[in-house]
């Protein structure tokens, strides 16, 4: 987990959060959507978090198949039904969903069957793409214009309005860097930015592309112009401060920092920033001691208590580290927020680095398997590593073969 976790709008955790709630009412629809913009929105914040890339992936795959099913399901009975043209249309639907090579064949079949009902059995059947061809961009079926609007949600309301000002080239930029399709997202980032006011915004966005290209020195560039018109950015200093952290320039992040305006340097943003530069130039000991700091003058911060975990980690200091994240878990529970799936990980990973394998650390692999599908290998050798330690081989055979069976090639 990042350590930026602390700027205007809604957080990617919460969204994923949102989608979770979707999904265990089986609104798969609205589940993927949230999920798609959790993802956007962490990719705009420039994070280097695989975890929750992987997390959000996984559980959008899960919801695309989820919705796949579904309309297969509901295309058999429109068919059944005599509805032929409301089949296809669903069955079509789920084809774009789905990556799952046996379902791909059952609709394809059904699709061929309505087709055949609707237009007599000369009708020639559409060939449709292999789960192969169009894996690469299954995500980002949703046209630009929809796409965009997803995209807005996860930025502030006078953000979203700015935005949709910029026009039709910003737009297509905009969707492009958040495809990943960075040298795309340049060319349009670049021409909506002169086709607008000098002091826009869109520099926050062209920089990223850049970031993404590790074109360090034109985001340096754009960026350092921009802080000057918008000294009272944070998203500014937090690119900016990415950017610099890259080239390994953390006196420049530190003079930065210390010089944005006076009403700000005592902000948490602002803070978390200096701190997260402790950490990133590898003075760990004073990163410990500054949050340490931090929460004694601030009080209790799940963002600051996680970056003092983080220090501790890299301190060695693995009892503390882990009395924090039980310390984090707690109070979620008290407050009865759900529990970041990456803090239950850490938890049990430096539990059973230190020794234990009861029951409880059994307990949370075992729910990560679910609430994170991504790391579901790992998840599974932990669970064997436990029951090897209690003594249980079957059991510990049986998620052997769970691990080892996610690892086996695909059969023709």
């Amino acid at each position: 987990m990042g350590f930026l976790k602390i700027f205007s709008g809604k957080t990617p955790e919460e969204y994923e959060q949102k989608g979770d709630s979707f999904f265990e009412v089986m609104e798969y629809g609205a589940a993927r959507l949230e999920y798609e913009t959790a993802l956007a929105k962490m990719n705009k914040s420039v994070s280097e978090d695989t975890d929750l890339e992987n997390r959000l992936r996984g559980k959008m795959i899960r919801s695309s198949e989820a919705l796949a099913l579904r309309h297969k399901q509901n295309g058999e009975l429109l068919r059944e039904s005599g509805d032929h043209e409301g089949a296809s249309e669903l069955l079509h639907l789920a084809l774009e969903l789905t990556e799952d090579p046996e379902l791909v064949a059952g609709l394809e079949q059904l699709l061929g069957k309505a087709q055949n009902n609707i237009a007599g059995d000369n009708m020639e059947v559409p060939r449709f793409q292999t789960p192969e061809n169009k894996a690469k961009d299954r995500e980002w079926h949703t046209q630009e214009g929809e796409y965009f609007t997803a995209l807005c949600g996860a930025l502030p309301d006078e953000v979203q309005d700015t935005y949709r000002g910029y026009g039709n080239t910003f737009i297509t930029g905009y969707v492009a860097l958040n495809r990943g399709e960075y040298e795309l997202a340049v060319i349009k980032l670049s021409q909506a930015l002169e086709e607008n006011q000098p002091d826009s915004l869109i520099p926050l966005e062209l920089a990223t592309a850049y970031l993404n290209l590790k074109r360090y020195e034109d985001a340096f560039l754009l960026l350092e112009q921009f802080i000057k018109n918008h000294p009272d950015s944070i998203h500014g200093y937090q690119l900016l401060c990415e950017t610099l952290w890259t080239m390994k320039k953390f006196d420049e992040v530190d003079n930065l920092l210390f010089s944005c305006p006076g009403e700000m340097l005592d902000s948490a943003p602002i803070l978390h920033l200096r701190g997260e530069s402790l950490y990133r130039s590898g003075r760990h000991q004073d990163a410990e001691s500054f949050y340490l700091e931090l929460l004694e003058s601030h009080g209790w911060n799940e963002h600051t208590a996680l970056s003092l975990a983080a220090a501790y980690e890299a301190l060695e200091k693995k009892k503390e580290a882990l009395d924090l994240y039980s310390e984090i878990m707690s109070q979620c529970r008290g407050c009865g927020a759900r529990v970041d799936p990456f803090i239950k990980q850490k938890y049990a990973d430096i539990s059973t680095e230190l020794g234990d394998h009861s029951a409880q650390i059994l307990e949370i692999y075992l729910s990560l398997v679910d609430e994170d599908p991504a790391g579901r290998g790992n998840h599974f050798r932990k669970v064997e590593q436990i029951y090897t330690a209690m003594g249980n081989k079957r059991e510990a055979k049986r998620y052997r073969v769970f691990a080892d069976s996610l690892n086996r090639p695909p059969t023709d």
